[in-house]
């Protein structure tokens, strides 16, 4: 059994993703978690099954948020509820998995961030001169368990693909694990209600991770080509940033790299990581 130090008992008692459920398949597929090498799949009767390859053992998995999810440990508690996942009138968008030279706190970190919206994302998530990020609030929920930012407002060109035309959108932002983020946004076609989009990160060795990105939206009129096609342009151009971000591995101690104000998920992420030991994927 590979030795492990405390620090890294945090996230071996955490649940991940490892494959969307749409590509499950009888024959096992190979992949890497948390530098173990894992097969995966499904039985014939279509239950879905992991396995530590070195350890030939089977690991527990369940089926939730069109995802297949498993803990290399003893899992410390139930993988985070997504209620809207479960509303009759949401479509669920596996938008696929993008495999990224990145550690996985650096891919969520750079979910939570808004400032590079006109830069990165220019004419769909932002656009000069509206580069400004409005201060927001910070909230730890869940008995501390998860970190929130609230009140996240900016203006995007394109902020969906079932946009008209831009808008003032307003965000909830969502860390509900280590490497489990989530972001709720203004749905264009109703306003009073939010698309949520999901990022589900594999840390599969310290600085090399997959991202599956799924989407839950109110939208019964784009097709799911096009949907995906979106999506995988925001991630698409993401990537290249990331995979350039050096150290590879998120730095967590003070003054390592200088925040600013648009930065406050960003530090709050990295205390709450810090404060939970965190060293996989982080220097200390």
């Amino acid at each position: 059994m590979t030795q492990t130090t405390p620090a890294d008992e945090t996230v071996l008692s955490e649940w991940h993703v490892i494959s969307p459920l749409s590509h499950l398949r009888a024959t096992p597929t190979d992949t890497m978690l948390l530098d173990r090498h894992i097969t995966f799949g499904h039985h014939p009767d279509g239950a879905p099954f992991a396995c530590d390859v070195a350890d030939r053992r089977a690991l527990p998995v369940q089926a939730r948020h069109g995802c297949l999810w498993t803990c290399l440990g003893t899992p410390g508690r139930d993988i985070p509820a997504i209620v809207e996942s479960a509303e009759p009138d949401r479509r669920i968008v596996d938008c696929g998995v993008f495999t990224v030279r990145t550690s996985a706190p650096r891919i969520v970190e750079n979910f939570l961030d808004m400032a590079h919206f006109p830069f990165v994302h220019t004419n769909i998530l932002g656009a000069e001169p509206d580069t400004e990020v409005a201060r927001y609030t910070i909230e730890m929920r869940e008995d501390g368990n998860e970190v929130w930012a609230t009140d996240c407002h900016f203006y995007q060109p394109q902020a969906a693909l079932s946009a008209a035309g831009g808008i003032e959108t307003e965000y909830l932002y969502r860390v509900a694990g280590p490497f489990v983020t989530l972001l709720y946004k203004t749905c264009p076609t109703q306003p009073e209600r939010f698309d949520v989009i999901t990022l589900f990160v594999q840390p599969m060795t310290q600085e090399c991770s997959r991202a599956h990105p799924v989407m839950f939206l109110i939208d019964d009129v784009s097709p799911q080509a096009d949907l995906i096609q979106f999506q995988q342009t925001i991630f698409l151009q993401d990537r290249i940033i990331l995979e350039n971000q050096r150290p590879r591995r998120l730095p967590l101690s003070g003054g390592a790299e200088v925040p600013t104000m648009a930065d406050r998920m960003s530090v709050a992420y990295r205390r709450w990581l810090r404060d939970r030991r965190v060293a996989y994927g982080t220097v200390l």
